[in-house]
């Protein structure tokens, strides 16, 4: 095991650029294993080496914090490295959007904002990093990875300047950021899978239709007033109605009750209904279309 951690990180150290950089990303990843608890650059130092714990922390936290080396590099050569080993147990099936918060105190961090923290379920300060995953039956591997920046920080010049956040990085949706990460997989030649994304993202019209214009195939949660269509057989003009109502028009026998594991306090279980039913999506036209456009922008921003 430690001969395959030691050619693993062997071949993460190619695209580091400087020698320099070379032993400390080791001791930064043996760090990441080794250190129980909280992983911040002090305790990494001191159970990387015990001995000189003050210019270890000085050496890994200019690795974290000044080495100029790319992520997206980086992750290319984690993707290269880890794909073959997933793929032996069967093949790519999903690809996964996601996005995942990171409560912060204080103010100053890059992209710390009030904004919706999944971690805790409500409203919080902290940082959310926007990812995209590939995934099958086995495992499941980030390929994508990158910090939002909410409105108020690209607007706050001073915080930028004091960040270092580059001006050329302006702001976008966490939609926006999605489509970039899954166009630049397709670039890379990615096995292609199902795009798979809850709700913050399914219901953002110009998003699913994008992904539809990329040949890919999803499956997308969507919130329930989201407004279709059925697809009629007849001539007769098709009724618009939201999928809330479309589902509890649906027959009773179709409903089932599934229980799908224990939760802290009891089985957790809902009702179900396994149903093909063709819709056409019917968002509003003109002003409303647009209003609703932004709230679902603002929900993906959640």
């Amino acid at each position: 095991m430690a001969d395959r951690f030691a050619a693993y990180v062997g071949e993460l150290t190619k695209v580091v650029g400087h020698a320099d950089r070379v032993k400390p990303l080791r001791d930064y990843c043996s760090g990441l294993l080794a250190t129980e608890g909280r992983r911040s650059v002090e305790p990494m130092a001191a159970v990387t080496a015990p001995a000189r714990v003050s210019a270890q922390y000085q050496r890994l936290l200019h690795f974290v914090a000044n080495s100029e080396w790319s992520d997206e590099r980086m992750l290319a050569k984690v993707r290269d490295l880890v794909i073959p080993s997933m793929t032996r147990r069967g093949p790519i099936e999903a690809w996964i959007i996601d996005d995942t918060s990171f409560p912060k105190k204080g103010r100053h961090s890059v992209g710390v904002h009030h904004q919706y923290c999944g971690q805790l379920g409500k409203q919080a300060n902290c940082q959310v990093a926007m990812t995209l995953s590939i995934a099958n039956h086995h495992a499941s591997l980030p390929i994508a990875y990158r910090l939002y920046l909410p409105q108020a920080w690209i607007d706050d010049k001073s915080r930028r300047a004091e960040a270092h956040v580059p001006r050329s990085i302006g702001f976008k949706t966490k939609p926006k950021i999605a489509l970039e990460q899954i166009r630049a997989a397709l670039q890379a030649k990615v096995d292609r899978g199902v795009v798979l994304m809850d709700a913050g993202y399914g219901t953002n019209s110009r998003l699913r239709q994008a992904i539809t214009d990329l040949e890919l195939r999803y499956v997308a949660a969507i919130i329930s007033s989201v407004k279709v269509s059925p697809v009629r057989a007849d001539d007769r003009k098709p009724r618009r109605l939201s999928v809330e109502a479309l589902a509890r028009s649906l027959p009773n026998h179709a409903w089932r009750n599934i229980t799908w594991r224990e939760g802290s306090n009891a089985k957790l279980q809902s009702r179900f209904v396994h149903v093909c039913v063709r819709v056409r999506a019917r968002p509003r036209r003109g002003r409303s279309a647009c209003r609703r456009r932004d709230a679902s922008d603002r929900m993906a921003q959640r």
